[in-house]
């Protein structure tokens, strides 16, 4: 049972072309399923006017199609934050008569430059993405550590309190005692469906909806994390070396507001204190967080400051 989370960003439609419409907030997913493999598209439905929705999208998936209908600061900044999440797999889909050479200097020295050129065939896509799906097949490893954010949650009559999210990293069975974060609240995994269908494990890169006894549905939030791995903690305050983009224009100065971004979360937070010697794009920061922000050790958080104007990705910071 192979699956594939695919954001598909830059200009909106095709996502809906490939796959069959599915839920609906400031992401909008399309499913596909070819016997018990299967692929999930995440559109960005609120970005431009939300970077949260973009950032999402992104966030909960590993490989991305970047389609392209004009060449403009949306487009850059839609490639700064794939580019900061690291998304080194994906296709390029132009429209418009947009040629790649167009788009290759914008491209240079990230991640998306090794990209494939793909032509807006819907059904091709569909073939080639299933296949990805089916030949990735992963299975559970030795050892039981893995961890879902939470996108949405509900109460289902008959089932109790259900979260969906992608699962981010490691695996999990059904009857796995579980940690909720931020609220540490210890819960019994009761089941576990992907794509309507009912499943003994969860492994990383699969979009899941789990059953939880031990917890209602109103004590959730998106951002919450539902783990069995021991690593995962909470930290208030960032202390260390900053990554800045190389489009960021200015240093980081005392009293800015920033978001930092990290699975299903993006927690505002102050610039205490920032060390201006040498190159600013690396300067050390002090940045105290509004609320705990949940993470692994040595995991990056992405940067945003909502007032950038054309430019809201800042850069990246690591979660000791």
């Amino acid at each position: 049972m192979g699956n594939l989370n695919v954001a598909v960003i830059g200009a909106k439609g095709l996502a809906g072309e490939v796959g069959k419409k599915g839920t609906v907030t400031d992401m909008t997913f399309y499913d596909y399923k070819s016997g018990t493999d299967s692929f999930t598209l995440i559109e960005p439905s609120k970005y431009p006017e939300k970077l949260s929705s973009l950032f999402y999208s992104v966030a909960m998936s590993e490989f991305a199609i970047l389609v392209v209908d004009s060449i403009d600061s949306f487009l850059g900044e839609t490639i700064v934050m794939t580019d900061s999440l690291g998304i080194d797999k994906g296709w390029i889909v132009l429209r418009n008569y947009i040629q790649p050479e167009q788009l290759k200097p914008l491209l240079a020295g990230t991640c998306l430059e090794n990209y494939e050129f793909r032509d807006e065939d819907p059904i091709k896509l569909r073939e080639e993405l299933i296949a990805m799906a089916k030949a990735d097949g992963r299975q559970p490893s030795d050892g039981t550590c893995g961890s879902c954010p939470v996108d949405s949650h509900f109460n289902v009559r008959g089932v109790g309190t259900v979260v969906l999210g992608s699962v981010i990293d490691g695996w999990f069975r059904k009857h796995d005692k579980m940690t909720v974060f931020p609220i540490r609240r210890e819960v019994t995994l009761k089941s576990i469906q992907k794509h309507d269908l009912d499943a003994d494990f969860g492994v990383k890169g699969d979009h899941v909806g789990l059953a939880l006894r031990g917890i209602e549905s109103d004590e959730l939030d998106r951002g919450f994390v539902v783990t069995t791995d021991p690593s995962v903690k909470m930290s208030r305050k960032i202390e260390g070396k900053i990554s800045l983009v190389k489009y960021w224009p200015s240093p980081l100065k005392e009293g800015m507001v920033l978001h930092i971004g990290h699975w299903m979360q993006m927690v505002p937070c102050r610039v205490a204190s920032v060390d201006g010697d040498g190159d600013f794009r690396s300067a050390s920061v002090v940045l105290e967080l509004e609320s705990d922000i949940i993470h692994r050790p040595g995991d990056k958080a992405t940067i945003m400051y909502l007032e950038g104007g054309k430019l809201r990705v800042a850069g990246s910071a690591t979660l000791e």
